[in-house]
């Protein structure tokens, strides 16, 4: 059993699970339309080009790239809850329009305007005010974990909703979903008792240029991009493959349910492998090699369901693991005075993947047919293999934060200078206008004690 005061306290994980569940919903309403919509917009009026569908399906990524770091200085001057409500407004009214009209264009100008209700920074920087250093990374995995789970989620609810409410119907749920998400803000969240600026975990204007020069986190970024780019692209062509194998678009869940919950089973031993035994790279650039492997099937086995099924598996399992290693790698490459900005600019950068691999795909479509999409996912993951192969391996690190109270800049100055002298810390930073110590120690060999007591001087 943990010490007592190693546990959340009741304030601390009904913030967690309140703002997972926001996010989480936010982040359906962008997913759930992947699987079916390109079936679906067939039909439509300027539908008959790959590119329109394309654009449709990755257009919110325009605009939740550019807009959620601005989003997250917003709620430092006006606070968090109003940035969440306004974005979480924004994101049903691009929803309804959406679900309001049959012509192409407005479902991209409606999703355009679904990805400027850009509440993720704002969403973690409430995190971190309603949450003690010694659980705010916990609090933030949960959160961030959101993203695989409800993708996984919207693959397989996407087709039977298909069956039961259309396209329309679906977006018009995920704007009642995001107003629904207000009361969760509202009535479920705590008011935070005071709001600050946190270096872990918010981007610093002054630090994004030192943030873009560092190679390793770039290699890092490019990842993320493929990798976001890669899904896009290759699901404006899937739906079309299963249907031309006979699977119907309202099937497609019988597909998607047990890939999906193998998949998770599949990526726990590589992620505890990369953890715990400090293979990193090497899971990481296994995983790239597996999600190549699997554009290969799927340019050359697409003939059979049960074909499409297995190279999804190898991606869905590659594409995990993925998602779970590279917010761990740019914690453990970024220098402490930058890892809120590094996290920001790296979720800019995912967020833009998605446009530029839908219109990409959607216009290989056009010119050259669906195969051109997996041939582009290959060239993509080959060139990420090389950039990867570059990367220098991680230490065996992980962060610890520590609660500090009021220090003076001298003292802080002083305290940080200590305990970087300590065994097993890498990196130390204190913060002391936030009232916080970042450490980053060795998996092995950390004297925490001797931290602690540091610390407790203060």
């Amino acid at each position: 059993m943990q010490p007592k005061d190693e546990l959340m306290t009741p304030v601390e994980r009904r913030a967690t699970m309140g703002l997972a569940g926001v996010y989480g919903l936010r982040m359906l309403g962008l997913f759930i339309i992947l699987p079916i919509f390109a079936i679906y917009a067939k039909q439509l009026p300027g539908g008959a080009s790959h590119l329109m569908i394309g654009l449709a399906i990755g257009a919110y990524g325009i605009t939740q790239s550019l807009l959620q770091i601005p989003a997250g200085w917003l709620s430092d001057r006006y606070g968090r809850k109003p940035i969440v409500y306004a974005g979480l407004v924004i994101f049903a009214i691009g929803s309804f329009i959406a679900a309001s009209t049959h012509d192409i264009h407005w479902i991209i100008i409606g999703r355009v305007i679904q990805g400027a209700g850009a509440i993720n920074a704002a969403v973690m920087a409430l995190t971190a005010d309603l949450t003690r250093e010694e659980h705010r990374t916990k609090a933030m995995a949960t959160i961030g974990m959101t993203i695989g789970t409800t993708f996984s989620i919207s693959m397989i609810l996407s087709p039977l909703l298909y069956h039961l409410i259309g396209v329309p119907g679906i977006f018009a749920l995920t704007g009642v979903l995001a107003l629904a998400s207000m009361a969760i803000v509202g009535f479920v969240v705590p008011q935070p008792q005071i709001t600050r600026f946190h270096s872990d975990t918010e981007t610093t204007l002054s630090r994004i240029g030192e943030v873009l020069r560092n190679k390793d986190l770039l290699r890092l970024d490019f990842g993320i991009f493929a990798l976001h780019a890669i899904l896009m692209s290759v699901f404006i062509h899937i739906p079309f493959v299963l249907e031309a194998d006979g699977l119907k678009a309202t099937h497609h869940w019988e597909l998607y349910l047990p890939v999906m919950l193998v998949s998770f089973v599949l990526m726990v031993p590589p992620i505890v492998i990369a953890e715990k035994k400090a293979k990193m790279k090497q899971v990481f650039m296994g995983a790239v090699a597996l999600a190549a492997l699997a554009q290969v099937s799927l340019l050359f086995w697409h003939n059979s369901v049960w074909a499409v099924a297995i190279a999804l598996l190898l991606f869905f399992t590659a594409f995990n693991v993925l998602e779970a290693t590279l917010p761990s790698l740019i914690s453990k490459l970024a220098p402490l005075a930058s890892k809120g900005t590094a996290m920001g600019v790296y979720s800019s950068v995912q967020f833009m993947g998605a446009p530029v691999g839908a219109a990409v795909g959607g216009l290989l479509m056009d010119l050259y047919g669906g195969d051109a999409v997996f041939v582009f996912a290959i060239a993509l993951l080959v060139v990420w293999l090389l950039v990867a192969s570059t990367m220098r391996p991680p230490a065996p690190v992980r962060t610890k934060l520590y609660h500090l109270g009021n220090v003076s800049d001298a003292d802080g100055a002083a305290l940080q200078q200590r305990l970087a002298q300590t065994p097993g810390v890498r990196e130390a930073m204190v913060a002391a206008a936030e009232g916080m110590a970042c450490l980053k120690v060795d998996m092995q060999g950390f004297d925490e004690a001797a931290v602690e007591q540091l610390v407790k001087g203060t």
